[in-house]
């Protein structure tokens, strides 16, 4: 089987610029859809919010500063002599920063960045996925201009037979049955090029839901870049590159540090701290000679040994453990999930390959039939129903080629999508500013500030509600 070549044009020509007025090229919409989808822009929103885990885990190791301020009103103490004074204010600024605490922060943090990785990926796994629909629904609509295109010519043959038909039994060539033949032909095409225009008008709908924007005159597709020679090749990318297993195996990380996150509730604890406190009676203070106010600062170093916790420890480790062999397991199955898939892709794609090129020798063969069969039908040697027979044959080759090939280019991308290889970095979108995880992740990852906030969330994605309701439409006819 002939590979398709890498597409170096379609690498270069897939370059992020300005949304365009109307997609009208594969690599149009899926800047757009990159920019304005939905499904990708809460994918981000979802990634940034896995991204502060991080900055809470790292909290517990960074040092707490708090300060109170307590007013106190003695209205009534029957064993307060009269000199007790009325009134008090005291205020204390307390701190204080974890030593020792049994590795639980520290693995904290780890598995906080972990899950940052696994989060990335499931980013990667979505864009993919955005992709994939957008080149379906691409295609789709390609696929259902040209159908809806043969069932109206092969209408309008029929239409002409009808007549012609007519035009013989006037004569007397032909007999009654032979117009009932035409005529029930072409309601039943009528009828077919009916449901091929709704099947147009759902996959526009679907295009511009994926996309956000109706279809403009489509153009071919550009060749897919880098399809394997073999299914075992695809396979062996597919592992180093797929990103939900990707995901699956950092998750299995992040799960293992978890278990010494729950090991740590066993051991002890050391901070330091330290506190001053100020109080002032306000004057209430009625022994002559006594201060109005006083002040205390104090430090010291806290050591905490647990010693029974009731099995509290114990059990938050099995717990953990328990987790941690759900994510191993996940692994496992995500990896089988990807073999799978792959050498199911690779051979959807195979099959659509061979597809094509019987298709086309059956248009071509039945091409040749019709004329033949209207060619015998002149000397007597063939009836009205097998021109009527050779034409359906006809259409049903012509539909098939044509689904073929747009079965081929999703079954190809498809492939690529299950081998990791059907994201932005891989499809050449890196001729401007592309979503960066790992610009939010730096940014946060840092943050010590309690009072830093991001601007209040404002959607993204475009909506398609004043969008026109498709039709069943086609140009050049």
């Amino acid at each position: 089987m002939t590979r398709w070549g890498i597409g170096a044009g379609f690498a270069a020509g897939l370059v992020l610029a300005a949304v365009p007025a109307m997609a009208d090229d594969l690599r149009s919409a899926l800047v757009m859809a990159y920019t304005t989808n939905p499904t990708l822009q809460s994918a981000r929103a979802q990634q940034r919010a896995v991204d502060e885990g991080v900055p809470i885990a790292r909290s517990a190791s960074l040092p707490s500063l708090s300060g109170t301020a307590t007013y106190t009103e003695f209205l009534h103490d029957s064993s307060s002599n009269a000199l007790a004074p009325d009134r008090n204010l005291g205020v204390g600024v307390d701190a204080g920063m974890p030593l020792y605490a049994g590795g639980a922060i520290r693995n904290s943090i780890r598995a906080a960045r972990t899950r940052v990785e696994a989060g990335q990926a499931d980013l990667r796994g979505v864009e993919s996925l955005v992709f994939t629909q957008t080149v379906a629904a691409y295609m789709d609509v390609i696929l259902g201009e040209a159908i809806v295109r043969l069932n109206r010519s092969n209408a309008g043959r029929l239409e002409v037979n009808l007549q012609a038909t007519r035009d013989r039994f006037e004569i007397g060539d032909l007999t009654r049955t032979d117009v009932a033949q035409s005529q029930s032909r072409l309601a039943l095409a009528q009828g077919q090029t009916r449901s091929a225009e709704a099947n147009l008008i759902a996959a526009r709908e679907r295009y511009v839901q994926v996309v956000g924007k109706a279809p403009g005159t489509l153009e071919p597709p550009p060749p897919l870049p880098g399809l394997p020679a073999t299914a075992d090749e695809a396979v062996t990318v597919a592992l180093d590159s797929n990103p939900d297993l990707i995901a699956a195996r950092e998750r299995a990380k992040a799960a293992g540090y978890d278990v010494n996150v729950a090991s740590a509730g066993r051991l002890p604890k050391v901070s330091v701290f330290a506190g001053a406190d100020y109080g002032d009676f306000l004057g209430s203070n009625k022994i002559p000679g006594a201060d109005q106010s006083s002040t205390s600062a104090v430090a010291g170093v806290r050591a905490t040994i647990p010693l029974f916790q009731g099995g509290l420890p114990a059990a938050q480790r099995r717990q953990a453990q328990a987790r941690e062999s759900i994510a191993l397991e996940q692994e496992i199955g995500a990896e089988r999930e990807v073999i799978a898939s792959v050498r199911a892709a690779y051979a959807q794609w195979q099959a659509a390959q061979s597809l094509i090129s019987s298709s086309q020798s059956a248009v071509d063969a039945a091409s040749l039939s019709l004329e033949g069969v209207r060619a015998e039908n002149t000397v007597g040697n063939r009836t009205i129903l097998d021109i009527l027979n050779a034409e359906n044959e006809l259409l049903n080759a012509q539909v098939q080629l044509v689904t073929a090939r747009r079965n081929a280019y999703v079954a190809g991308f498809n492939l690529l999508s299950a081998m990791g290889k059907g994201e932005s970095r891989d499809l050449g979108l890196d001729g401007g500013v592309l979503y960066d995880p790992h610009v939010n992740y730096r940014r946060v990852e840092g943050a010590v500030w309690d009072w830093s906030s991001d601007p209040a969330p404002t959607p993204k994605a475009t909506r398609t509600v004043d969008s026109k309701a498709q039709d069943g439409s086609v140009t050049g006819e």
